[in-house]
């Protein structure tokens, strides 16, 4: 279905969870969230690969990639995720054009978010993040015809964090 403001198609995300993680509530609330604001969300369930997931990508023709992590082994999949990414032609040489926007939430210290930026990540929300700071972080940087900055919801400040 198409804006019927801009006659655009709403953004496509795909959702999944990387690696052993058996705990899916939160993306399965951020998931509602995102679809509530009117985008498209496919979501692939837990304990899929990066192979999977950039399969799956492709296939859907998404905009967006959110990865769910709360294991810890986000520095260890992560570099898996965008080396599928690449080969699957949805990451390019580091210019961002045609890329799909990559976003990483979860248990994510402080410490690892400079990390995952280096990694290509576009987006990290660690737990407490707010769904409507992806949603508008989503639609700002999908509406301006390319990325938006990349961000963590703690550069918001302390009290942007959800108790």
């Amino acid at each position: 279905m198409t804006n019927p403001h801009t006659g655009t198609p709403p953004p496509r995300i795909l959702l999944a969870k990387l690696g052993l993680d058996g705990h899916d509530r939160g993306v399965k609330v951020i998931a509602r969230a995102l679809r509530d604001a009117g985008m498209e969300v496919v979501y692939l369930g837990m304990r899929v690969t990066a192979d999977q997931v950039a399969a799956a990508a492709a296939q859907e023709d998404v905009d967006v990639v959110g990865i769910s992590i709360l294991s810890g082994a986000h520095l260890r999949l992560i570099p898996r995720l965008t080396d599928a990414l690449r080969r699957h032609g949805l990451r390019g040489e580091g210019d961002g054009v045609g890329d799909v926007m990559l976003l990483v939430g979860g248990t994510i210290p402080d410490a690892d978010v400079d990390s995952l930026r280096a990694m290509g990540v576009d987006g990290v929300f660690p737990v407490g993040s707010f769904t409507g700071q992806m949603v508008d972080f989503i639609r700002t940087a999908l509406g301006d015809g390319g990325h938006g900055p990349v961000i963590s919801h703690r550069e918001n400040g302390p009290d942007s964090r959800a108790e």
